[in-house]
């Protein structure tokens, strides 16, 4: 079983830290808060991804569930 690439969770705290966290958060649970929609609202819904052929997460899924899409 390959190990998982440490690269690519690099290249997404690197883009959470530059797209989303601009600033200091006042508490801790407005840090959850924006960067949870940040992940589900922008990241995961409308951020394309060069990896995934240039869709979002989401679309990727649609399309790997509907046999559309095939991964190697």
């Amino acid at each position: 079983m390959p190990l998982p690439n440490p690269c690519k969770g690099d290249s997404f705290f690197g883009t959470l830290k530059t797209e989303c966290v601009t600033s200091q958060f006042q508490t801790r649970a407005q840090a959850r808060r924006v960067i949870f929609e940040y992940i589900e609202v922008f990241y995961n819904r409308q951020r394309l991804h060069s990896a995934l052929g240039y869709l979002t997460p989401a679309e990727f899924e649609a399309l790997y569930s509907q046999d559309i899409i095939c991964v190697h």
